[in-house]
C-alpha cells in the first residue's frame, strides 16, 4: 500500500486530509510485507461502481481530502478510471498507488484523462535483485522502471515509496539517488508495520536504534535534496525533526521545513483513514480494528462518531511513555505497531528509544 500525497496544508484538528481506499484486494504481485496478503484472483463483495461513486460523494460531505486509490493493484479494477474521473468531477484530488508493472501508454493516457494528479510506485531495492526478491516476482523492477518512464512521458508526476527492512536498510541512500535520477517529485519511506504478510518477516524489522539512525539520516537528506521527503509509519521523525532543528538553532516553519512543519506523526483517525475493498473503515490500513462499515452507515457518521476515532483524537488517552512524552502532539507513536505488539492501540510505541523528559 502506497501513499502518493499532494499539497494539503489544512492542519485544523481532525480535518480529513487523506483517505486511502483499497479499491480492490486483487494484485499481480506477492510482496513479502503485504498488509492485505493480496493475491491474483477476484475477491467477493468488493464495492461496485455505484457504491464507489456513493462513497466519494459521502467523503465530499466531510471535506476535500486527497483520495489515494490503492489496492491490491488498483489497475486490476475495470472501472478504476470511471471512479477517478467521478472523484475529479467532485473536486477531489485523485492520486493512485499502482505497483508500476501494468502501466502502458494507454493506461497512462487514461490516468491523465481521468484526472489522476500523482502516482506512487514502490521501489524496495536499488537493483532488480533486491526489489524482485521483496516483491516476490521476477522482472518486477524492470517493469516498474518502464512504467515510470511511460508516466514521465505522459506528464504525470510520480513519487517513489520504499518500505525499510533490515534487508534493504543499506540500500536506502541508493534508492533515494535512483528516485532523483528517475525524476521523482518525492521519496516516501515506510517503516515496516508487522501486519498481514509483514508478520512473517518481522525478524527483518529494523530495531529502535537503526530506526533512530535512519530517521536522522533522512533529516540530513531533507536539507540537501530537491525531492519532497516524507517518513510514513515513522511518527518519531516529527520529534527528530524538532530536536535537530533546535540543535541547529532553526525554527520549524512551513518556509523552512515545508509540509513536515504542519503535519504530525501518526495521522490515524485524526487526518487520515483507510477504507477496505468491502467498505470497512479503519484508522489506517495497518491497524486492523473496524471503526465502521460504509455499506451500513454513512462515511460522515463513521468519521464523526466512531468510538475508535474519537479515542485516538484525544492524546491524553495514550498509555505508557507515549502518554507522558512531551512530543506526543507531534508524534503520537505508531498505533498499529502498538496494537500488534500488545493488543492495545493506545499502548506505547514499541519501536522508540526516546526517553520522555518526565521519565528522566
Amino acid at each position: 500500500m502506497n501513499h502518493p500525497h499532494g499539497q494539503s496544508r489544512n492542519s485544523q484538528p481532525n480535518t480529513l486530509r487523506l483517505v486511502a481506499w483499497e479499491t480492490t484486494r486483487r494484485c499481480n504481485l506477492a510482496c513479502k510485507h503485504c498488509r492485505a496478503t493480496a493475491e491474483d484472483h477476484p475477491y467477493e463483495n468488493e464495492l461496485d461502481t455505484q457504491a464507489a461513486f456513493n462513497l466519494l460523494k459521502q467523503i465530499k460531505e466531510v471535506g476535500e481530502p486527497i483520495i489515494i486509490l490503492t489496492g491490491g493493484e488498483p489497475l486490476l479494477r475495470d472501472d478504476i478510471f470511471d471512479i477517478a474521473a467521478f472523484g475529479t468531477k467532485l473536486g477531489l484530488r485523485m492520486v493512485m498507488a499502482p505497483n508500476g508493472t501494468l502501466i502502458t501508454h494507454d493506461v497512462a493516457q487514461k490516468m491523465k484523462d481521468s484526472g489522476i494528479k500523482r502516482i506512487s510506485i514502490s521501489l524496495d531495492g536499488s537493483t532488480a535483485e533486491t526489489h524482485d526478491a521483496f516483491r516476490g516476482i521476477k522482472n518486477a523492477f524492470e517493469k516498474s522502471i518502464q512504467g515510470i518512464e511511460i508516466i514521465k512521458q505522459a506528464g504525470i508526476e510520480f513519487q517513489i515509496n520504499t518500505t525499510i527492512t533490515k534487508t534493504n536498510l543499506d540500500q536506502i541512500p541508493k534508492i533515494l539517488k535512483l528516485a532523483e535520477n528517475l525524476g521523482a517529485v518525492a521519496h516516501h519511506i515506510f517503516l515496516l508495520v508487522p501486519t498481514g504478510r509483514g508478520k512473517y518477516i518481522v525478524d527483518t524489522e529494523i530495531n529502535a536504534r537503526e530506526y533512530e539512525e535512519t530517521l536522522n539520516w533522512f533529516y540530513d537528506q531533507s536539507q540537501k535534496t530537491s525531492l519532497q521527503l516524507k517518513a510514513t509509519c515513522a511518527p518519531h521523525y516529527y520529534r527528530i525533526l524538532r530536536q535537530r532543528a533546535k540543535k541547529d538553532g532553526k525554527k520549524v516553519t512551513f518556509e523552512s521545513h515545508g509540509l513536515d512543519a504542519v503535519t504530525r506523526g501518526c495521522l490515524a483517525g485524526t487526518g487520515f483513514c483507510f477504507i477496505s475493498h468491502v467498505g470497512r473503515v479503519q484508522t489506517c490500513g495497518f491497524l486492523d480494528v473496524e471503526c465502521g462499515d460504509i455499506t451500513k452507515k454513512s462515511f460522515k457518521d463513521v468519521w464523526e462518531n466512531s468510538q475508535v476515532f474519537n479515542t485516538l483524537r484525544d492524546f491524553n488517552n495514550l498509555e505508557g511513555k507515549c502518554g507522558i512524552c512531551e512530543f506526543k502532539q507531534v508524534c503520537a507513536g505508531c498505533r498499529a505497531r502498538a496494537y500488534e505488539a500488545t493488543g492495545s492501540y493506545l499502548a506505547q510505541e514499541p519501536l522508540c528509544s526516546y526517553k520522555p523528559k518526565k521519565n528522566q
